[in-house]
């Protein structure tokens, strides 16, 4: 199970890290989200503590998916040093993309 945070821990947990965070927007209702949980664990346990992968509940945090003008379920946006760097929309994103996706920006 992927760390879930929330617009309460947002600030702490994503734009607090000390390393990058890929924040994975969901929704309750979307069948891509569900789908996609299982290879973002691989992904997470691939890259060790490189990269931080944190899922957010969109139907119960407004604030975070107005901030960052989420619109699609799954929204993928990567944050480094506190700022949003990259963005994936999608369940279309296969482990090596995401690995080779998130180890460019792990530096």
């Amino acid at each position: 199970m992927l760390n879930p945070v929330t617009d309460e821990t947002f600030a702490t947990e994503v734009l607090g890290a000390d390393v990058p965070v890929l924040v994975d927007f969901w929704a309750e209702w979307c069948g891509p989200c569900k789908a996609i949980d299982p290879m973002l664990e691989r992904v997470q346990g691939d890259l060790g503590d490189k990269v931080k992968i944190v899922s957010l509940d969109s139907g119960a945090n407004f604030e975070s998916v107005s901030r960052y003008n989420v619109r699609s379920m799954p929204t993928f946006i990567l944050f480094k040093n506190g700022s949003p760097v990259d963005m994936r929309v999608g369940a279309a994103q296969s482990h090596a993309g995401f690995i080779k996706w998130l180890e460019s920006h792990a530096n």
